[in-house]
């Protein structure tokens, strides 16, 4: 892996280069992982002039090696207790002969920023943008392996939790039990807070779990997700509680369905951003739920659960092949419930078999 992580940096020097920066400051946890193969908390990346310095507060903690940073990286450690890396990775470039360094400013504090100019005023400070972001879009087969595998372990949590009994439990219950199952398949750890949402709260997007007890009858919505060796997958789906859905539940759910799967057959190398979207928006829009409905249709995961590219109405920019998303349309009705459905997969071209989907649990409309 010490040649992927250079290589990305070498990248990311390029961008710089051309921008009249001779050496970079990365700061967001995500990108210095990215690009350093680690993040240690509070540690910065610098890109020098003559070395690439990965700047620790502390000594690195390296018992999992998803932990232990590019062993082709050399690691600095600010002396003493308490040391701020930033300051100390501007000073270190000024000693490697910088004299204007990229800092990404959309992740800087106007007071971080302040703190570099006081301890290193002859440092002209530029912006690196989002190049690392702009990086991070398409993925190579490492980090899609990570990804599958986090789908995988989301899928055997789920699945798991669905054959026990689920009337009369609380939602928050229920998402701590999902949380603890992703850890007890190997997970790092949930990709983001587990939502469980049931009778009138289900279909609701980003819906907290409550104390409110699954009843019969009640749509069961749940999101999820792993995070494997720091990337994070997403998944969905809905549920009939006990009986057989009602004639409202199967409508509603089948317009769901036919909306994601829209939006799932668009995904193409080149497809426009927005068109993705707008096939999935169409169908529930042409059923009358405009304003039921999310202001996305999906995102972009990997180091992070929402990143570039986003699938809105007025997203720019197309996709690329290997660039994994989520399409996760939904309708939510107020007092009496919704239905979400939410997958994550890879952007393949068609000679590939076009879309992988990673996450595969049932989107049938189960009665539990």
């Amino acid at each position: 892996m010490s040649e992927v992580y250079a290589v990305r940096r070498t990248r990311l020097r390029e961008c710089c280069n051309a921008g009249g920066s001779a050496a970079a400051l990365v700061s967001r946890p995500a990108n210095v992982r990215y690009l350093a193969g680690a993040a240690p908390e509070g540690a910065v990346l610098l890109l020098g002039r003559t070395e690439d310095l990965l700047v620790c507060a502390g000594p690195p903690d390296d018992r999992s090696p998803q932990s232990r940073p590019d062993e082709s990286l050399r690691v600095h450690v600010v002396p003493g207790i308490g040391g701020d890396a930033t300051l100390a990775a501007a000073g270190l470039a000024v000693g490697q002969g910088v004299d204007s360094l990229a800092v990404e400013e959309h992740h800087l504090t106007v007071t971080r920023h302040r703190a570099i100019r006081d301890v290193a005023p002859r440092l002209r400070l530029t912006g690196v943008g989002c190049a690392v972001e702009q990086l991070r879009v398409v993925k190579d087969e490492e980090e899609i392996s990570c990804l599958r595998i986090g789908a995988e372990i989301a899928d055997q949590a789920l699945g798991e939790l669905l054959e026990s009994i689920l009337v009369g439990r609380t939602e928050r219950h229920l998402a701590l039990e999902l949380e603890r199952r992703l850890v007890d398949h190997g997970a790092d750890g949930p990709a983001f807070p587990t939502s469980v949402a049931t009778g009138p709260n289900a279909g609701r997007p980003g819906h907290r779990p409550t104390d409110r007890r699954v009843e019969e009858g009640d749509f069961l919505s749940v999101c999820l997700g792993a995070t494997y060796r720091g990337y994070r997958c997403e998944i969905g789906r809905t549920f009939v509680i006990g009986t057989a859905p009602a004639d409202w539940q199967i409508e509603l759910y089948d317009l769901v369905f036919s909306a994601q799967r829209a939006g799932r057959e668009s995904l193409a190398p080149g497809a426009a951003c927005r068109d993705v979207d707008r096939a999935a928006r169409h169908v529930l829009d042409s059923a009358g739920y405009a304003e039921a409905l999310p202001k996305l249709t999906g995102h972009g995961v990997g180091l992070e659960i929402d990143e570039d590219p986003q699938l809105t109405p007025a997203a720019m920019g197309k996709l690329d092949a290997c660039v994994p998303v989520t399409v996760e349309p939904g309708v939510h009705l107020p007092g009496r419930g919704g239905v979400r459905i939410d997958d994550t997969l890879v952007v393949r071209p068609e000679a590939d078999g076009g879309p992988e989907l990673l996450t595969i649990t049932t989107k049938e409309l189960l009665a539990l």
